[in-house]
């Protein structure tokens, strides 16, 4: 979660001199220190609300502005198609859902290099959560079986991974044990969930927050039936075959851009709850990993 982002493709905002000299920030980089003459920088659709594109041109701004590079954002037309256009060589870093990164890492040469920070300055986690509203008729997590479930996205990790384990975890099988249906977007699936057309489905704790923001959260409206343990928050990674030395100055960039001067009901979309991204590694999706291979999913095919 309701139809895809942008469906003809994607939404880009290049970000060039004038806006910089507007900014106060840096002059270009000769275009030798700036492969392609700009950053291209995926974002997968995680979110439908108004502010999801803006505060993504806001960020390729702030990311322009120390790397002295016009930053192209591209939203993805799903999580799999910023996989796809990594793996082509059309994206030079992404903001990825902990499982598209997994994926992104195994098939297109992505690099973890960041991630969102928590109050205390370390990698930020979310969690992922089963829900249904008061009169579904669904009372406990086995008693969703054979009822309407709204998963967000087939390769995102709060929106289908965790949800699908939650529910083998009883004894439902997530693809045929409920009416599967993939809203698109985390927003799409709470939309659903929010207006009874489906019996039960998937919401993040992010999520939550952005409903909350915009005034639309009612915690008495949702019977939780769920909960996951906490999941590392989403991954900023790198194409591997960059140049050397502009990766390098690329991934210390990301290491410490700071979101502080973005007005904070649009960071919360992020689900931030620190100053800005810090650095991660790949090891701390391991535990992802592990639940591909506990559900058998196939990630060649998800990336197919």
């Amino acid at each position: 979660m309701r139809k895809r982002l942008h469906p003809a493709g994607f939404a880009k905002a290049v970000y060039g001199l004038a806006a910089l000299m507007a900014m106060g920030g840096t002059a270009l980089a000769a275009p030798n220190d700036c492969p392609g003459g700009k950053l291209r920088y995926g974002v997968v659709p995680y979110d439908a609300s108004a502010a999801f594109v803006p505060l993504y041109h806001q960020i390729g701004s702030l990311i322009s502005a120390r790397l002295g590079c016009p930053v192209d954002i591209e939203i993805g037309t799903s999580y799999t198609a910023t996989i796809e256009a990594m793996r082509a060589g059309k994206l030079d870093a992404a903001e990825f859902g902990p499982l598209g990164y997994v994926l992104a890492h195994q098939i297109a040469d992505a690099e973890v290099v960041a991630t969102y920070a928590n109050a205390q300055g370390k990698p930020d986690s979310y969690t992922a959560s089963i829900v249904t509203w008061p009169d579904s008729g669904i009372t406990t997590l086995k008693g969703v079986a054979g009822h309407s479930f709204a998963y967000s996205d087939p390769a995102s990790t709060s929106g289908h991974l965790f949800p699908a384990y939650g529910l083998k975890s009883v004894g439902i099988d997530p693809d045929h044990g409920v009416v599967a249906i993939y809203a698109g977007s985390h927003t799409a699936s709470f939309e659903a969930l929010r207006h009874h057309k489906v019996e039960a489905g998937e919401i993040n704790s992010s999520e939550i927050g952005s409903a909350q923001t915009a005034g639309i959260w009612d915690p008495k409206d949702y019977v939780t039936l769920w909960t996951s343990a906490p999941i590392p928050q989403d991954p900023i990674a790198v194409r591997g075959n960059l140049p050397p030395a502009y990766k390098a100055r690329l991934t210390a960039i990301l290491q410490t851009l700071d979101l502080s001067g973005i007005p904070a009901a649009e960071v919360k979309l992020t689900g931030l709850s620190g100053k800005g991204y810090v650095a991660q590694t790949d090891q701390a999706f391991n535990g992802i990993r592990s639940l591909v291979s506990v559900l058998h999913l196939d990630l060649a095919k998800m990336g197919s």
